[in-house]
């Protein structure tokens, strides 16, 4: 119940979400109470448009991103990439694919094949009534990175993690398992300081190597140009949903610390 109800009731506190409840409510009132139906309209568009716009979408993901910037990273006993980034081999896929997020499994194969640990764990199971069924995302994940050059006994997976949280469990069981103690986190930057917090939580020695950044030091030198004043000045649908993937990660900050996760 609580995955659902993690999956189901952000929708509505998302911008598009409560854009959309707004103008239903503005709906209801629009007969009995058009002024409140026009403050309702006119917040819902508010939203939209800050929501969509370039410099804010740029200070949600700076905030994240560059907690954890890329640096030399140590040695270690493995290393750990997160899920989130694959599409299953479905029709009419003829192999699985990637998305932005499965830069994670590019960037975990490569520190492997530099040398940096010995071991490759992949932890990601698969949501049939969200993903529609399948292999677990592990099982795609371990395709890819042998597909990479990675050797199969190098790689552990963890196939049943459906959040974050569950990663962080059941990667420690695995590091029990196989007496492993140090490993390099690999993530989404948006998603690596939830999922550095957790890790460290659960007493693993985790170092940050993120990946998937989508605020570059190239975007914001471009920002202060008249042209992209012109162009951000617009609503995008690309800022909404960076701004949408960041809120997400702030949620998550905040519901896991009240549940003790953090």
């Amino acid at each position: 119940m609580f995955l659902l109800l993690s999956k189901l009731l952000p929708l509505l506190l998302y911008p598009l979400g409560l854009a959309c409840l707004l103008l239903l409510v503005a709906l209801v009132l629009l007969w009995r109470r058009p002024r409140w139906a026009a403050g309702a309209i006119a917040t819902s568009l508010a939203l939209l448009f800050i929501s969509s716009n370039s410099w804010v979408a740029d200070r949600f993901l700076q905030s994240l991103e560059w907690q954890h910037l890329p640096s030399e990273l140590p040695n270690a006993d493995a290393i750990v990439v997160l899920g989130g980034g694959m599409r299953p081999a479905s029709s009419p896929r003829a192999w699985v694919e990637v998305s932005e997020a499965g830069d994670r499994v590019l960037h975990g194969a490569r520190l492997y094949l530099a040398g940096k640990a010995p071991w490759l764990i992949l932890s990601g199971g698969r949501i049939p009534w969200l993903d529609g069924g399948g292999a677990p995302e592990s099982s795609d994940m371990a395709a890819l990175a042998t597909a990479l050059g990675v050797p199969e006994e190098a790689i552990l997976q963890d196939p049943t993690s459906l959040n974050t949280y569950q990663n962080a469990i059941n990667v420690k069981a695995l590091l029990q398992t196989y007496s492993l103690e140090r490993v390099l986190l690999v993530t989404s930057a948006l998603h690596m300081p939830r999922a550095l917090a957790l890790f460290r939580h659960q007493g693993i020695d985790a170092a940050p190597a993120p990946t998937d950044f989508l605020l570059s030091k190239a975007r914001l030198q471009t920002a202060p140009q008249w042209q992209a004043h012109l162009v951000n000045f617009f609503p995008d649908a690309r800022y909404l949903h960076e701004v949408t993937q960041a809120l997400k990660e702030y949620l998550g900050l905040l519901v896991y610390r009240l549940r003790g996760w953090l």
